[in-house]
């Protein structure tokens, strides 16, 4: 058996999917059937588990944002998870803490979606792309942090704030082997009814995965390039290559 895995063993460095288990008779062997249940567990729980936005506000607000507060027409997790549609609408209460902003090219949703865990992602995030945003002579408006809520919610925050563009940070649904995945959705101009086929996605934003440092510097581009001319979705290709060397990624380990 050693023999027969040594090949596919040097490969498993390179990922997570899950090749080379073994077997025992016509099964799995028993640790890998018990890091299959781990991982089928820790999924359900990112889904279920509800979202901190307390750390996250406080580091937003001591870094001079003004941080607002939303929440979908989904009264609870169960009804968000039974009722997509309601994620994807802002509770009339939410346009009342809208009101009063400012006009700005840039609003940016953090929403909890299918993954609380990724919100340890979003600070780090921000950290660098609010900067580069902000030197690229754009206007930043408020970071609204919205409860039970899907990438579509950020049509309606962005037309009430006045908003060109809006950058919807949210929990991706997790797999076996990224429990915690942020994605980024861009919308340029979001209206009622706005398709996927008009937003960018830059996704799987993790330490295994897309590190933050690149991540911020490809949707500070993305939205750069969408600003200017006038557009999202398929017709605007992410043509910006590596990043610089002050965004390359960590080294792993």
């Amino acid at each position: 058996m050693t023999e027969e895995l040594t090949p596919w063993a040097s490969l498993k460095a390179f990922t997570d999917a899950r090749i080379a288990l073994g077997r025992a008779g016509t099964s799995m062997p028993t640790r890998e059937l018990l890091k299959f249940g781990a991982a089928h567990a820790a999924a359900r729980d990112a889904v279920h588990a509800p979202a901190d936005f307390g750390a996250l506000a406080e580091a937003l607000t001591a870094a001079g944002e003004t941080v607002l507060h939303v929440h979908s027409r989904a009264a609870d997790r169960a009804e968000y998870l039974r009722r997509p549609d309601l994620g994807r609408t802002l509770a009339p209460e939410g346009l009342t803490e809208l009101e009063g902003q400012s006009p700005s090219d840039v609003v940016i949703v953090v929403a909890d979606g299918l993954s609380a865990g990724a919100l340890t992602y979003v600070w780090p995030l921000l950290a660098r792309l609010l900067p580069e945003l902000r030197a690229a002579g754009l206007s930043v408006g408020p970071i609204v942090l919205a409860r039970q809520a899907r990438v579509a919610l950020g049509d309606p925050v962005a037309r009430a704030l006045g908003a060109r563009l809006v950058l919807v940070l949210i929990g991706e649904r997790p797999g076996l082997s990224s429990p915690d995945s942020l994605g980024a959705y861009l919308t340029f101009d979001p209206q009622p009814q706005t398709r996927d086929s008009a937003r960018n996605c830059v996704s799987n934003i993790r330490p295994a995965g897309l590190d933050v440092r690149v991540a911020a510097w490809r949707l500070a581009h993305l939205t750069g390039q969408a600003l200017r001319k006038e557009l999202s979705g398929v017709a605007l290709k992410d043509e910006g290559g590596e990043p610089p060397p002050e965004f390359a990624p960590l080294p792993r380990g």
